[in-house]
């Protein structure tokens, strides 16, 4: 239990958005993704999700860890319109309304609130993705669903103190989903693996010089100075202890990072590639669409289209 306190007392949370939807037609969306993790909380209607169409009740809430491609069924219908998830952020007022009044939260038919968060160990590793585990069901949460009506009625209030609000209960938020996973003793070889992340400065080191130099150079030769092993030796090192090579986890940090400019800046595609290591614009926009399914330039608008 030392090693999971650990764990919690090492995230850096970071609120990305929240809201209040309600359905206006059934549809599947076969591979729903999003960068930040996404915990959804069913009020009224029918969300399933996984190849097995595992079923959300009222009340109950789904949890999509970030960068996680989901199949997720909105509305119950038996023959649904199947879409993807780059026809969902185009055509989202197709399928769904934002809303913003604070009476109708929880009471309007067919309707979902969520939250999208950031949670990084040393704020260096995505701590749900690094699991690899797939979008999971959290039932009988009573307080974790109040949080998340919380968090969405600050988002669409204009008061005093509301983002250090939305800060505490997005932190009580990812303690509650840590601890309800840890209770149902949920991927326990999968967190088995993750506290080898405190038991070993020298990737603390490497984590927080990858994050500090992105846009370098961080060849192996170069991690293997700052982690002090051989060169031929810190590729292993650093898979044996993250169950990723360095090289991978760089460019994960990488695209993250222009995906973050992208959505904060009006900095140029070129800039955001060079910002964080590419110096060859065309490879970056092709390995940025490999990740994450959709160009670069259609992310930037993603915020827009969310916005409905």
């Amino acid at each position: 239990m030392e090693d999971y306190n650990k764990v919690i007392e090492s995230l850096g949370v970071r609120y990305i958005k929240a809201k209040n939807l309600v359905l206006h037609q059934p549809f599947t969306v076969r591979n729903s993704y999003d960068v930040g993790n996404n915990l959804i909380l069913l009020h009224k209607g029918r969300i399933a999700f996984g190849e097995e169409e595992m079923v959300v009740e009222e009340g109950e809430m789904l949890f999509i860890p970030g960068g996680r491609a989901t199949r997720v069924t909105y509305g119950d219908d038996p023959k649904p319109r199947v879409i993807s998830n780059d026809d969902l952020i185009a055509n989202k007022d197709k399928y769904f309304t934002s809303n913003e009044n604070l009476d109708l939260i929880g009471e309007a038919e067919e309707s979902h609130s969520f939250i999208s968060f950031e949670a990084k160990v040393f704020d260096s590793v995505n701590f749900f993705a690094s699991l690899d585990v797939p979008a999971f069901l959290i039932s009988g949460q009573s307080k974790l669903a109040n949080l998340v009506i919380k968090v969405v009625e600050e988002s669409l209030q204009d008061l005093p103190g509301r983002e250090r609000l939305i800060a505490i209960y997005t932190e009580n938020i990812v303690v509650e989903v840590v601890r309800y996973v840890l209770r149902n003793n949920m991927f326990v070889e999968q967190l088995a693996t993750n506290s080898t992340y405190f038991k070993d400065p020298r990737l603390i080191d490497l984590f927080n010089y990858i994050k500090e130099n992105l846009g370098g150079d961080l060849s192996n030769k170069v991690l293997s100075g700052v982690a002090n092993v051989s060169e031929d030796y810190v590729g292993q090192y650093f898979k044996m202890l993250t169950n990723i090579n360095p090289q991978d986890y760089i460019e994960y940090q990488r695209m993250e990072r222009a995906v973050f400019l992208l959505r904060t800046t009006k900095k140029s595609i070129r800039d955001i590639g060079k910002e964080v290591g590419y110096k060859d614009t065309a490879y970056f926009c092709r390995r940025f669409k490999m990740m994450f399914g959709i160009p670069a330039g259609k992310m930037r608008r993603r915020e827009s289209a969310m916005n409905i």
